[in-house]
Formats: structure tokens, C-alpha cells, sequence
């Protein structure tokens, strides 16, 4: 468990990564920071409009091989520049958008037994895998569409451009894992703590 500061302090490295990135400049992080939050961590940056909180961009390092500090600057910079959905950010927004990280567990392979049944939905978060192909969906998303577990499910093979009903297939895997989510109260803000939020 990260504490709240911890988490300023990675709200803040992702959002100077996209400040310096703007300016031209690479980012910028101490040795400190580095051997503090050198654990391998999954992380997803979800940036959203402030005050109306509606999505600006949504990227992630779902599986845990960078640095959680590395991490975060890769999906950071990703959310801003890369999300296919939206143009590249600028820099006049950045005092108009939030930023929110999930810091995702490691991932548990399902059974086909335990589904949909083994399925949590508004805890777990999904993962899909066909032959090299995936599709994710973070826990906060159910709960705000209404999912349920089948819902939750069709809606990650879809994700990853599968047929919705894939899942029962024997050569589908499906995974599940939890996250920890954190997210500014206002741009450059305080940051709190977030049970159920908006991302997918």
C-alpha cells in the first residue's frame, strides 16, 4: 500500500515528466526517488478535464517490468501525448486537467470454472489474452457503467477486439487484479485516495 504521500510525490513526477516533455526537455528524477520506488509496479495515468472531470487521456504499463517511478513517467507522458482518442495535450491545459494513477497487484489467472462467478466486480479489474492479443479493463469501470460480472467480462474481449462471448473459449485467458487509486483534487492539488473511479 502506497502511502498519500507517496502518491504526491508520483503525481507530481508524472506531471513535471509532461511539463518537461512540453518544454522539449527529458524528465527529470533523483537517485532518491529512483531507489525509493524501485519495485516493479503495473501503472495506468488517466488524465481528466478540471472542473467536469471527463476524460482526457487514459494509457498504461499493465504489467509490472519498469521501476514504479519509470512507470509512471511512461504511462504519464503516453496519456498526454499518445491515447489514440485524443489529440496531444498542450500546454495551456495542463492547468485544466487532473491527474489520477491506478498502481495495479499482479495478475491472477481465472479458471474457466470460476467464471463469471470468480469476478468481483468494483474490486477487480480484468485482462483478456488471446494468442498475443489483450484487452483491460480497470476495476472502477464496471461500477460506473452498471456492469455486471458477465457485462465486465464482454466488455474486455471487446476491448480487446475479440468477440464479446470469447471469454468461454479454452484458449482465452482471463485474468483479473486490483489497483490502488489516487487522484488530484484540483490541477497541481492535493491528493486523495479513490474507491471507484473512471477510466477505460
Amino acid at each position: 500500500m502506497l502511502s498519500l504521500e507517496e502518491a504526491r510525490e508520483l503525481v507530481r513526477i508524472g506531471r513535471l515528466s509532461v511539463l518537461r516533455a512540453l518544454e522539449g526537455k527529458e524528465p527529470e528524477v533523483s537517485e532518491e526517488i529512483k531507489d525509493r520506488f524501485r519495485a516493479k509496479r503495473g501503472v495506468f495515468t488517466t488524465l481528466l478535464t478540471y472542473p467536469e472531470r471527463e476524460l482526457r487521456g487514459c494509457v498504461g504499463v499493465p504489467y509490472p517490468v519498469y521501476p514504479l517511478w519509470l512507470a509512471v513517467i511512461r504511462s504519464s507522458l503516453s496519456a498526454a501525448f499518445k491515447d489514440p482518442r485524443f489529440p496531444p495535450i498542450r500546454a495551456d491545459e495542463l492547468s485544466r486537467v487532473v491527474w489520477e494513477l491506478s498502481i495495479l497487484t499482479d495478475f491472477e489467472e481465472l479458471p474457466k470454472e470460476d467464471l463469471p462467478k470468480g469476478i468481483r466486480v468494483g474490486l477487480d479489474g480484468l485482462m483478456v489474452e488471446e494468442r498475443g492479443v489483450r484487452g483491460l479493463l480497470l476495476p472502477q469501470v464496471a461500477p460506473r457503467y452498471g456492469w455486471g460480472s458477465v457485462e465486465f467480462l464482454e466488455h474486455t474481449c471487446l476491448k480487446a477486439g475479440l468477440p464479446k462471448d470469447c471469454w468461454r473459449d479454452e484458449d482465452v485467458k482471463v485474468f483479473r487484479f486490483q489497483s490502488e487509486i489516487f487522484e488530484e483534487e484540483e490541477p497541481w492539488g492535493e491528493v486523495k485516495r479513490v474507491e471507484a473511479l473512471r477510466c477505460g
